[in-house]
């Protein structure tokens, strides 16, 4: 049968039209189809890091567990494991790390003992990709002063959540709440009395957003601990990318844009930085940053992914390379090491079976490190037998 142009494209419109209604699979796979089953014993084991700090991640994660989601279930590939299993196997490793003689005798227990699973990632080599976040050191004050000018803001009042949507009443209608733009030049959020702390850097605390929970020096010394409250509900944008598609950076400087933007005017700053509309509210802390499940995130230990494929509190063991800096901070080379890490965060910018964040910890070497992490590894899920 044959169509006139025009029925034709109307017809195409309404095939468009009903693939985009029904939806399309944000991922190849589904969550029970992320993993592979793979033989332990051929799996080298080995940890670069001191078995103090992953005792501590363990810990955390089984305080996890005991609280609120100790009904939570997660598909694995043909079957549903819960958090008890997910804690009993936490359990079951503690004790094999405590009494484990040697490498090569926590390689043979682990083997014993465990199912390992190695998550498929997002492109056909199966290998997943690796980045890294850190927290900041800013320096600030509880006054605005010429200096300090840059505000930190507490979750405003008028923004709602409303199921998975954030907002704010206008005339009676839910509307999107305001953009970055139209906080941070247009001044939506001012002579509100939001200010949580205000800062000396704009460059700075736009990382801060980023990265969710820093450290904040006082001019007396003092320093003070800042989290993530809440998002504006804004889609989160790289201005990484838009720095490369816009020829202000080469492909070789992006992990180190923020020097690009040092020196800037605000106009030229904010230019950038406004292209990320999505903005982060904050609040004190009386204690050491927590990730996702409200647990204190451990350096070096601890891994953000995405909780629709990844449980949630998990022991992982991961293969990768990391760099070596010298005196000055440069990449002296990459070497290439494995540890066992747990699952215990989330980002907006962590999406499917093949991303993962490593929480890098604290200071200069680890915003060194972070900001110039971008490898592509392997991620297995360790279940006991």
């Amino acid at each position: 049968m044959k169509y006139s142009p025009k029925i034709f494209l109307l017809l195409m419109l309404v095939v468009l039209l009903g693939g985009c209604l029904r939806g399309v699979p944000k991922y190849p796979v589904k969550p029970s189809e992320a993993f592979i089953p793979v033989a332990a014993k051929d799996i080298d084991f080995a940890d670069d890091l001191d078995a103090e700090s992953l005792a501590l991640a363990i810990d955390r994660s089984i305080s996890f567990y005991e609280g609120a989601e100790r009904n939570k279930v997660y598909p694995i590939v043909d079957r549903m494991v819960g958090a008890q299993q997910l804690k009993e196997t936490l359990t079951a490793f503690r004790g094999i790390l405590r009494k484990a003689e040697n490498k090569a005798d926590l390689r043979k227990k682990v083997s014993a003992a465990f199912n390992v699973y190695r998550v498929t990632g997002s492109d056909a080599s199966g290998s997943v990709l690796f980045t890294g976040y850190y927290e900041p050191l800013l320096e600030g004050s509880l006054k605005r002063t010429e200096k300090y000018k840059y505000p930190l803001y507490r979750v405003p009042p008028d923004l709602i959540k409303k199921e998975n949507q954030i907002g704010r009443m206008r005339d009676g209608k839910f509307v999107p709440y305001y953009s970055r733009r139209e906080i941070d030049i247009d001044g939506a959020l001012q002579r509100k009395n939001l200010e949580l702390i205000w800062v000396s850097d704009p460059v700075e605390l736009f990382s801060l957003h980023i990265q969710g929970s820093g450290k904040i020096k006082l001019e007396n010394g003092t320093i003070l601990t800042v989290g993530f409250a809440q998002t504006n509900g804004r889609p989160f944008r790289s201005v990484t990318k838009f720095m490369l598609e816009g020829g202000k950076i080469k492909s070789s400087e992006a992990s180190y844009r923020h020097l690009f933007l040092k020196g800037k005017s605000e106009r030229e700053i904010y230019e950038v930085l406004n292209y990320n509309e999505r903005y982060t509210f904050f609040h004190f802390l009386d204690k050491e940053p927590v990730g996702s499940l409200g647990e204190p995130v451990t350096p070096n230990r601890t891994i953000a992914t995405d909780p629709d494929f990844f449980p949630e509190g998990a022991l992982a063991f991961i293969r990768l390379r990391k760099p070596v800096f010298d005196t000055e901070g440069n990449i002296k080379e990459r070497v290439n090491f494995s540890r066992f890490v747990l699952n215990q965060d989330k980002g907006s910018a962590i999406e499917g079976p093949g991303r993962v964040d490593i929480f890098c910890g604290f200071g200069t070497k680890a915003e060194y490190t972070a900001g110039t992490l971008k490898e592509k590894g392997e991620l297995y899920l360790l279940l006991k037998k």
